[in-house]
């Protein structure tokens, strides 16, 4: 994907997403987190401290392999085992109603078919099972939703394909989830138009 992309975008989001408000943040996400747990969007790995000790076996999903040495390190002081796979989420290789739990923190806003990896989501969650998602997204203030489709463009050349505007609650919702608790608030020592946030957790019904 270029330098940028490969080497130096990377250990900036590492360096963003590892404040400590934004961990503060992840533990709150993952703490309903139970039994065999899906997580897509993987990253550099910063959401394996904040699980807690209900999750019993981890499977985790990136199209990416980033910061590979950190990611290791962090696998392997895991109290749970990890299956790692290198794929989009967009098609799934895993059968209908496996996981107890599936996980989403900031991923949403760059998978470019979040449509198809949503239901995707749905499919493999078993009856019952609940997708727990942090995500930044849409501002519900006109005024800010409209800055963040302006500067959308930018953002996502910067973000290396981070979206600012996805409506990540009617995203949920139309893949077929419903929606058990959802909290809107805005992530301090952010831009605003970044700043919007959803913390949720849906259910498959």
């Amino acid at each position: 994907m270029g330098l940028y992309a490969d080497l130096i975008f990377p250990h900036v989001l590492e360096f963003m997403m590892s404040r400590p408000h934004m961990m503060k943040e992840r533990v709150r996400a993952l703490a309903e987190a139970r039994g065999d747990v899906l997580e897509i969007g993987f990253g550099s790995g910063l959401n394996l401290a904040c699980y807690p000790a209900a999750v019993e076996q981890f499977t985790v999903l990136d199209p990416a392999n980033i910061l590979k040495k950190r990611v290791a390190k962090r696998i392997a002081a895991a109290p749970m085992p990890i299956e790692k796979v290198h794929i989009d989420a967009k098609e799934l290789p895993f059968d209908a109603g496996r996981f107890d739990c599936v996980v989403s923190t900031w991923t949403l806003c760059t998978i470019p078919e979040v449509e198809s990896a949503l239901r995707e989501v749905r499919r493999v969650l078993k009856s019952g099972g609940t997708f727990l998602f942090l995500e930044h997204g849409r501002s519900d203030d006109e005024r800010v939703a409209s800055r963040q489709d302006r500067w959308n463009w930018l953002n996502r050349i910067i973000g290396v394909g981070c979206n600012l505007n996805r409506p990540i609650d009617r995203l949920v919702t139309d893949a077929g989830l419903e929606l058990r608790a959802l909290e809107r608030f805005q992530m301090p020592k952010s831009p605003r138009i970044s700043a919007e946030h959803y913390l949720g957790t849906a259910v498959r019904a």
